[in-house]
Parts: C-alpha cells; sequence; structure tokens
C-alpha cells in the first residue's frame, strides 16, 4: 500500500469527529505532505518512537502510540504471567500529549493483563530508568522527545535491566508491533476504573525520595569542611522537568547561592523562553548569561526537557562565559571523581569507565593515570549502561560512563544518562575547587597541560524528510566508496568500519579514521535524529594549534560529503 491509500485507508476507518481526521482533510491536496506522513510506519528501534506530533503512519500520535503499546504488551505477555505481574513503569515530560500518551499507554497494558505503575505527574527519564530497579519491573516507557523542538514527542522503551531496550529486545519488540492494526486491533481499558482495581498503580512521593536521596548518595565531597557552599550558581531546566529533583538535591546537599533562570524554571511544552530546548547550543544558555552577570555566577547548567542531557559554561579568567562542549564537562567529571575517590581512599583496584566510540580519548588518559580502565561502546546508553552486567561478571567496579553528546551516568543503579545527578558533581567540583582558590576553568587547564592539548568539535548536517534520510545514505556510501588516504595533508593510518561489528563493539553504520598525527574523526548517521554526524578530534603541544588542525580536518571532511547531492 503507497502512501496516498494509506491516508485514504485512515480517512475511512478514522472517527470523523477525531481532530486528526480533520487535520488530514486539510492536507488533501499537498502529495508532498502526505507522502511524508504515509510513506513509512514511524520507526521503532533502539530508542523506541520519535517524531512530529501529526496525523498519519510517520508521525507521533495517538494511533502510533496505541500500536506500539500494544505491540509491546503482546511481547511482553509471550514472557509469561512473572513478567505481566511485574508490570511496567511509566514517566513522560512535559509536551504536548505527553500526558495524554502516558496515561493511554498504561490504559492499553492494564486492559492485556499487564500491571502498569505512572508518577502523577511529569518525572525524568533518569528517575523513570531508576524506577525500573526500584519497582522491580519488567519494562519501563517514557514519554519524551528529550532535546528535539516543541513539535516533536517520543517514546523510549526500556527493559528489566533499566537500560533502553537492546537491539535483540527491540527486534522481538518491532516484530510484535509491526502485527498491530493501529485502528482495531489495540486493546484499551478505562484509566480511573483501573486504577480503582489495582491494575494502575499511581506512585506516590516516597518514589521521588528514594530518586533523590540516590542521587546524594553519589556524592564525593560534601559539608562546609570540604565545599565552599556559598559559590554563586546558575540552573535553568529550559521550561521541562529537572526543577523539582534538581533543587530538592541541591537545597538537602545545602548549596546557599544557588539560583533558578526565573522564566525557565516551570514546565513549558512551547519553550517558549529558548526555542530550541537543547542545552548542547550555546544559545539555551542565553537567559542564564544576563542572569550569570547580574549576579556574578561562576557556573551556569543546564538540563534538557526530560533530564537526561546535562551541559554548563565556565567563567573563564577574564569573566566571560564559555561553553564546554560534552568532551570537555566530562574530562572535569572523570577527573573529579577519579582524584576524589583516590584521596578518600575508596579508589578500587579493578575500576572502570565507560565511553562512546566517538567520545574524545583525553578521557581514556585521565583514567589510565588512575589505574582505571576505560571501555568503549557504541553511542546510546543502552550502549555504555549495557556495558555495566559485562563490567561485573568480570570483576570490575563501574565507576562512570558518558558520551561527548552531554550525557553522563555516574550510578550503576541509574542506567541512562542523568543530568541531575551530573549536575550535582559538578556543582559539588566547582565547590571543591573554590574552597582551594581555584575554578572549574582553571581546572580545566590544568588537565590540558598535563593530558595534552585537546581539541574537539562535533558538527552535524540536518536533513529533514524522505529526500534528507536518502541523501545521508548516499552520504555514507560515497565515504565508503572514496576513503580519503590523506586529510588536511595528514596521512591516514587506520580506518573501521564498524558496519559488520568490530572487535567487541556490535555492528553499528560508523566510520571512525586515524591519522598518522594521532587525530582521528567519525561519520555517522544519528539513530534519533534527522542528522548526520560527525566527530573531530587532535592533541597538539598548544590549544590553538590543536584547534587549528581540528578546524582543517574538518573543513576537508565537510567538503568530501557535501559533494553529495
Amino acid at each position: 500500500m503507497n502512501a496516498l491509500e494509506k491516508y485514504q485507508e485512515w480517512l475511512e476507518r478514522m472517527d470523523h469527529n477525531d481532530p486528526l481526521y480533520q487535520e488530514l482533510l486539510d492536507i488533501a491536496d499537498d502529495e508532498t505532505e502526505i507522502e511524508e506522513r504515509f510513506y513509512q510506519y514511524i520507526t521503532f528501534g533502539t530508542a523506541g518512537l520519535r517524531g512530529k506530533l501529526k496525523a498519519g503512519t510517520n508521525c507521533m500520535n495517538v494511533y502510533m502510540v496505541g500500536r506500539a503499546t500494544q505491540g509491546i504488551a503482546n511481547f511482553i505477555k509471550k514472557h509469561g504471567q512473572e513478567a505481566m505481574d511485574k508490570g511496567v513503569v511509566i514517566a513522560h515530560d512535559c509536551r504536548h500529549k505527553s500526558r495524554e500518551f502516558c496515561l493511554l499507554t498504561a490504559s492499553i497494558l492494564a486492559a492485556n493483563g499487564i500491571k502498569a505503575y505512572i508518577y502523577p505527574s511529569l518525572r525524568t527519564t533518569p528517575q523513570l530508568a531508576y524506577s525500573i530497579g526500584m519497582l522491580h519491573t519488567i519494562s519501563g516507557i517514557n514519554i519524551t522527545a528529550s532535546h528535539n523542538p516543541q513539535d516533536y514527542n517520543g517514546y523510549k522503551a526500556y527493559w528489566e535491566d533499566g537500560c533502553q531496550v537492546s537491539s535483540g529486545i527491540a527486534d522481538g519488540m518491532l516484530e510484535e508491533i509491526e502485527k498491530v492494526d493501529e485502528f482495531d486491533g489495540v486493546l484499551k481499558a478505562d484509566f480511573d476504573e483501573c486504577v480503582k482495581e489495582g491494575k494502575i498503580v499511581v506512585l506516590d512521593e516516597s518514589y521521588d525520595r528514594r530518586y533523590i536521596d540516590h542521587v546524594k548518595s553519589l556524592a564525593i565531597h560534601d559539608g562546609d569542611d570540604e565545599l565552599d557552599l556559598d559559590i554563586p550558581l546558575i540552573y535553568t531546566p529550559l521550561n521541562g522537568c529537572g526543577k523539582m529533583p534538581f533543587e530538592a538535591v541541591m537545597n538537602e546537599r545545602g548549596f546557599r547561592n544557588w539560583r533558578f533562570v526565573e522564566e525557565q524554571k516551570d514546565p513549558d511544552p512551547d519553550f517558549t523562553t529558548v526555542g530550541y530546548p537543547n542545552p548542547e547550543d550555546p544559545k539555551a544558555f542565553k537567559l542564564s548569561e544576563e542572569l550569570g552577570r547580574k549576579v556574578g555566577a561562576e557556573l551556569l547548567m543546564a538540563t534538557d526537557p526530560d533530564g537526561d542531557r546535562f551541559a554548563i559554561e565556565l567563567r573563564n579568567d577574564k569573566g566571560e562565559y564559555v561553553p564546554l562542549n560534552g568532551n570537555q564537562t566530562g574530562y572535569l567529571l572523570v577527573n573529579y571523581i577519579l582524584e576524589g575517590r583516590k584521596d578518600a581512599g575508596t579508589l578500587p583496584s579493578n575500576g572502570a569507565m565507560v565511553k562512546s566510540i566517538v567520545t574524545s580519548t583525553m578521557s581514556t588518559e585521565i583514567a589510565k593515570a588512575y589505574g582505571v580502565k576505560m571501555f568503549e561502546a557504541l553511542t546510546g546508553f543502552k550502549n555504555i549502561c549495557g556495558r555495566i552486567p559485562f563490567l561485573k561478571e568480570n570483576g570490575y567496579t563501574y565507576l562512570f560512563g558518558y558520551e561527548e553528546s552531554i550525557g553522563y551516568a555516574a550510578s550503576p543503579e541509574i542506567r541512562d544518562k542523568d543530568g541531575i545527578s551530573a549536575g550535582m558533581l559538578v556543582a559539588e567540583a566547582a565547590a571543591y575547587y573554590r574552597k582551594q582558590g581555584k575554578t572549574l576553568f582553571d581546572v580545566l587547564q590544568e588537565l590540558y597541560q598535563k593530558y595534552g592539548y585537546y581539541a574537539e568539535d562535533e558538527p552535524n548536517l540536518i536533513l529533514e524528510g524522505i529526500e534528507g534520510s536518502a541523501r545521508i545514505k548516499r552520504m555514507m556510501t560515497y565515504v565508503r566508496e572514496n576513503l580519503p588516504t590523506e586529510v588536511a595533508g595528514i596521512k591516514v593510518e587506520k580506518i573501521v568500519d564498524y558496519i559488520n561489528g568490530y572487535e567487541d563493539i556490535p555492528a553499528s553504520n560508523v566510520l571512525r579514521f586515524y591519522l598518522e598525527d594521532g587525530s582521528w574523526f567519525a561519520i555517522r548517521p544519528s539513530g534519533t535524529e534527522p542528522k548526520i554526524k560527525f566527530y573531530f578530534y587532535t592533541c597538539q603541544d598548544s590549544r590553538e594549534k590543536a584547534l587549528n588542525v581540528n578546524g582543517r580536518i574538518k573543513g576537508d571532511i565537510l567538503a568530501l560529503v557535501n559533494r553529495v547531492e
């Protein structure tokens, strides 16, 4: 069935009072829009679903959420009554339709005889991930589009290990999802009746307390003797979910001089004050910088709408706010955790950390200096935290995991990136070094002096729609068929293509190039966004030289892929 036929089928089968029906009538003469909305079913992968809030099979709406949930319910039922009784915990962010999708998901699970747990209002992604282990559920679902623009929503699926579903589990779920008819194949129950009957459990504040207490337990240093708790700090949840847990953690840790960006502390599904709510983009810090200058803040912190990503800006030695990329924040966290554990005598002899294959190797050198082994994994915390069972089985103690796209996992019990615990640790590190007369900016310069002057750059090209997706595929094919032997005048020494897997890393559509001067770069399509991503790294004898060399490498590679129309 082609896109137009699928469009016509929806018009025939939909309730004419459904607002989505009128939305489809409005595009009757727009063949391109019909094609975009109906050329495929929205992709269900290891990150679940993510798309624009529209009517259509390639969009986020009640029909696609219902279809996915029914498929997951059928998958769980195949695992038997014990799995059904364990149930599924569900959370949601502040986006349009998030609460509606959350209640729908719970009602469908309950109608299928699967126990459902939900929170009474929005909660962060890391709290959802922690809740899976806390409640011993078979699965978890979070309704969120993370840092995407306001017209998106999504559906993240987790399994009983607390990680987002692995490829094997995702494939099993997808097999069941594809069997479901979105109109007639979805079982539904009345939400309120299910709550009365105990089929759906609304979680009380004690579960929030357990998450917050766990985050606080990750502290390296504590109290006025070790920390300058009067350090001036700014935090913004960018109108997302982060306010409640971050406020509780900071206040209970005793920080006395931190404050919210008032315009951004409360949830807003339109993200009116920021537009694109991604703290990886320095433009998201505009209001934070204005407030920071007024109050003399040393550190600016932000989380994305579902509280899993975390980014910072530091005040440099000239008094200017400088955005750090995810690698640089990772250097500070890796060093702070290892330095603190060593000083406290709690650094294990078998310590291990995990980073993604496209994350800077400077952190590997820092870990090595403390006798800690750095493991690599594919991008995404289902892979990074998915290493935790392997580490335990092989006698290692997990200490930290992160990737360059501003994601950090400081606890083996929270198996996803957690902007709340990362924020607490960075604030703590800033207070710790301030007690010693240093800033985090000073510490970063010291790390460069000790381990080498690294440069990092992670540009991407956004290519939306059917043609954008096709062009990304053509770009990857072109590079594979025209592998460079020299970049920016530097010889390519080694090329690793992960398309069929490499060593103990599973198969993925990633190319990684190593140059003879120690520089390296990687190329991969995003699995969750309409982007092709690039990662460039070099280490030189000065930061200026490193930035220059990295810039030349980036220029050559972007010119190469932009030849592809």
